[in-house]
């Protein structure tokens, strides 16, 4: 089981102060780990270093498509550590017509949403990934959605709200996911040289306030007959950040209750 451990390996977590993010941060500091917390929030990200280990949490409130703010990430951390062990590439962002049908989402936002979910993840991947590989060691995990390998049912969005307002799975949201599966396995074969190993954590869908309507109709999808919760990921998200994950790369492991097997 000293394989599942995390003690003492330095964690990059992008999106950290999120419903996920959060929940990530908890468990890798429970593990064992050093967390470097990037979010674009500052007040979450205070508060997170209030719940949870400040001592062990690195906070910075960056964006993350930023290069140069990425760099000097990359430098305060090896400059702190002297090492990166691992990137979770967990951010993801909704804009303000992220629930607009697809014959009329405004290009602005489909651009704004992809070069957080996409190109954010590329950038991130560009700084800490080429320094774990310059290591010679480290782990890259990308969290996908399942809407990022399967398309979403729309039967299901009828009468479906999420905090009171109507909700659909937008393209952009699968595209752009789509697209991070697609850098997850560039990567994995482009860093397996240099033992850094690059999968993906794709969730299904995770309880988070949608309304009743959109909780049973999504059950009635799911072989095991829930909506996930955020704890339901933190095995998975070990097992791949940790030593028991060695010779895993180039994968997607997908905690969906069983949703994609019909």
């Amino acid at each position: 089981m000293d394989r599942f451990s995390l003690n003492d390996k330095v964690v990059v977590v992008t999106g950290a102060a999120g419903i996920l993010g959060q929940m990530f941060c908890r468990e890798l500091v429970g593990a064992g780990a050093r967390v470097v917390a990037l979010d674009a929030d500052a007040q979450a990200l205070a508060r997170l270093c209030e719940q949870d280990h400040a001592e062990a949490i690195a906070a910075h409130c960056v964006d993350i498509r930023d290069r140069g703010q990425m760099a000097a990430v990359r430098e305060q951390t090896l400059a702190r550590h002297g090492r990166i062990d691992g990137l979770l590439n967990n951010a993801a962002s909704k804009s303000p017509n992220f629930f607009e049908p697809f014959e009329s989402f405004p290009l602005e936002d489909w651009n704004d949403v992809m070069s957080v979910n996409l190109t954010g993840a590329f950038v991130c991947c560009q700084e800490f990934g080429s320094a774990m590989a310059a290591q010679g060691s480290g782990s890259v995990v990308n969290v996908l959605s399942v809407y990022g390998i399967v398309a979403p049912d729309q039967r299901i969005y009828e009468g479906s709200k999420y905090l009171g307002r109507a909700i659909n799975t937008p393209a952009i949201y699968s595209a752009s996911k789509a697209g991070l599966w697609g850098l997850t396995a560039y990567l994995a074969s482009y860093w397996g040289a240099h033992n850094v190993r690059v999968n993906a954590l794709t969730p299904g869908g995770i309880y988070s306030g949608q309304n009743q309507t959109f909780v049973d109709r999504y059950s009635q999808r799911v072989p095991l007959g829930r909506m996930g919760q955020p704890e339901d990921l933190c095995g998975a998200l070990v097992y791949l950040l940790s030593d028991a994950s060695r010779y895993t790369t180039g994968q997607n492991l997908v905690v969906d209750g069983g949703l994609t097997v019909w």
